[in-house]
């Protein structure tokens, strides 16, 4: 007959240790919470933003926007006689003041390439971007790509491409006073443009707007 006393033995009875089940269950139950876990960070790796590529496309839409607002923004193209003239006479102040050849339109001209002569000469329509003419094949890989500088060189970047919007759009005083341009996007023969430069990266992308005013109709 045993003497130990009632209390102790249920005390040692509620110590037992786990049952197999209850610890498959904790097993389960913690690598499902391990999993979630795992797979929230890695979506948000994948889709997080990469800072430096952020910085790469941030440097080639600031270089594409430059160079499409150094050119020049004239009635006439940069051959015609009376572009550029210093003679009161034979200045330039508006499209009929160019030869009917040379009257600037949207698109390039015949034999122009990059850099072009002039910001119309950037998009073949206003508001449709134009894509193709900044990149080429490096013939690197099958189907590989790489953006173009202004004088035709592959940019040691891979991933990225480029997209030049421009329509011609209206700036107004502040305060709501006299505004120049106009929104017709029926002629190139506008005062005021807005260029608008788009970098697609990794699923993303970056825009930079500008606009380009025609304050020297004649200056070259």
């Amino acid at each position: 007959m045993s003497t130990e006393p009632r209390a102790c033995v249920r005390a040692r009875a509620r110590q037992r240790g786990l049952t197999l089940i209850e610890l498959v269950l904790f097993i389960m139950i913690v690598g499902v919470a391990l999993a979630a876990i795992v797979g929230v960070m890695n979506f948000t790796t994948r889709h997080s933003a990469d800072p430096v590529r952020r910085k790469q496309a941030l440097m080639l839409a600031e270089a594409l926007l430059e160079e499409v607002e150094l050119a020049k923004f004239t009635f006439c193209d940069v051959y015609d006689p009376r572009a550029g003239s210093d003679d009161a006479a034979a200045a330039v102040t508006g499209p009929g003041d160019c030869a009917a050849a040379t009257q600037e339109q949207w698109g390039p001209e015949a034999n122009n390439a990059r850099p072009f002569d002039n910001v119309n000469d950037y998009v073949g329509k206003a508001g449709e971007p134009a894509i193709n003419a900044f990149s080429a094949d490096t013939k690197l890989a099958t189907a590989s790509t790489r953006l173009v500088d202004a004088n035709g060189n592959a940019l040691p970047l891979d991933g990225f491409t480029a997209s030049v919007t421009i329509r011609p759009d209206t700036l107004r005083e502040a305060g709501g006073g006299n505004a120049i341009g106009n929104a017709d996007d029926k002629t190139a023969q506008t005062d005021v443009l807005r260029i608008t430069v788009t970098i697609g990266y990794d699923g993303q992308t970056l825009s930079l707007d500008g606009y380009r005013t025609r304050y020297a109709p004649a200056s070259l």
